[in-house]
């Protein structure tokens, strides 16, 4: 089977090499002659826009996917009077758009921040009243890793929220006073056959991820951070949790008529879950998996695109993700530390720029909060900009 790939980063790096072993060839589309994939398959060289370099795509693969979420809506519907593309284009447009994927999630009954749309300083004013005060202004398209949005905690603050974000659509979310931030990584077959990774723990700074500790009731940083402390939940909620999280993951797969891996984040309030946003594609919050489950989000991706049945999805202990963030720390020392493993991304180093992650399995939670600590003591000797976590 020919793989074609929208997006030549990490993420696509990852799905390849998973797609390698199931005897898939890959061909990739990306406008950087340096991605992170050029070593690892064909390059079509071209702008996410360019008709010719996406119809070149097409007819080079049996089936397209993509890495990530701003792929053009209009490019996906290109692919697909040509080719296959999974995800669907469907889940395309809704993931873009802020205010469509809230309503998405509302409509499937699905709990949600309230939200309001917002379109003028009237209607931030309205939504304020409405919704009370703190709360977040973001814009409705783009922005990531804490970009695009404005958090308002006085009246005094909506006209500069509005004058710095009013130039796009915009969604007003309450602020949410969370226990913790988790997410589920899902995936559907092209059967409609459904398969889920247990919930993670997900921890950012300057808005950007930094850890994930799988399975969701690893407590590392709660007994670590003082801010973490009413975190803390027993066997019976975490299963309560990760069912809930599951159903709520079934609904948009099968509204999507979903074919690949799916990320829903959570806002986790007491027992309840707050669905916060959804990724079309593999997630970074996933990555534990490479070396923490039987098999990967990255193979169950190459799975699903391909028609294969999916695999397991059954943890092997406790694990842990770090990315590495901005430099990179001493390698040697990070694979001393046993059942430590480095992904490089080979991308070069600047702020604030993921160059890879590490991972970390243990048989216990108290053997891999060992390792934890570990990791972090190399990050803070290198001075990298991940020593916070």
């Amino acid at each position: 089977m020919r793989v074609g790939i929208i997006g030549g980063g990490q993420l696509g790096r990852m799905i390849a090499l998973a797609a390698y072993p199931l005897g898939a060839r890959v061909t990739f589309l990306d406008p950087a002659p340096d991605a992170p994939m050029n070593f690892l398959a064909k390059q079509i060289c071209g702008t996410y826009e360019d008709e010719h370099a996406l119809e070149q795509l097409a007819r080079e693969s049996d089936v397209v996917t993509y890495e990530f979420e701003n792929v053009p809506v209009a490019s996906a519907q290109l692919i697909s009077q040509f080719t296959k593309i999974f995800p669907p284009p469907e889940a395309l447009r809704v993931s873009q758009d802020r205010l469509e994927e809230k309503s998405l999630f509302q409509s499937l009954e699905i709990l949600t921040p309230k939200f309001a749309q917002v379109d003028s300083l009237m209607d931030l004013e309205k939504a304020v009243d409405e919704i009370g005060l703190p709360a977040v202004l973001k814009t409705r398209r783009m922005g990531y890793d804490g970009k695009g949005q404005f958090v308002i905690r006085t009246r005094d603050e909506i006209e500069r929220a509005w004058n710095e974000l009013g130039n796009a659509p915009l969604i007003l979310e309450a602020f949410v006073n969370f226990t913790r931030e988790v997410s589920i990584i899902a995936a559907r077959g092209q059967g409609g056959a459904c398969v889920f990774y247990p919930l993670v723990e997900n921890h950012h700074r300057d808005g950007i991820l930094r850890v994930s500790l799988a399975p969701a009731e690893a407590r590392f940083l709660a007994r670590h951070a003082p801010t973490h402390e009413g975190a803390a939940r027993n066997d019976k909620d975490v299963a309560r949790n990760d069912k809930q999280a599951q159903e709520y993951a079934r609904r948009v797969l099968n509204e999507l008529n979903y074919v690949g891996v799916l990320a829903i984040e959570f806002f986790q309030v007491g027992d309840k879950l707050l669905a916060n946003e959804m990724a079309p594609r593999v997630h970074n919050s996933g990555h534990w998996t490479m070396e923490g489950a039987v098999t990967s989000q990255f193979e169950n991706h190459a799975r699903a695109i391909l028609g294969l049945p999916l695999g397991s999805t059954e943890t092997r202990g406790f694990s842990a993700m770090v990315n590495l963030i901005g430099a990179l720390p001493d390698v040697n020392a990070l694979l001393q530390i046993p059942d430590a493993h480095v992904h490089l991304y080979d991308k070069t180093p600047r702020a604030g720029r993921k160059l890879g992650h590490v991972t970390i399995v243990a048989k216990d939670e108290t053997t891999r909060d060992e390792r934890l600590i570990q990791v972090k003591a190399i990050l803070s000797a290198n001075n990298t900009n991940n020593t916070n976590f």
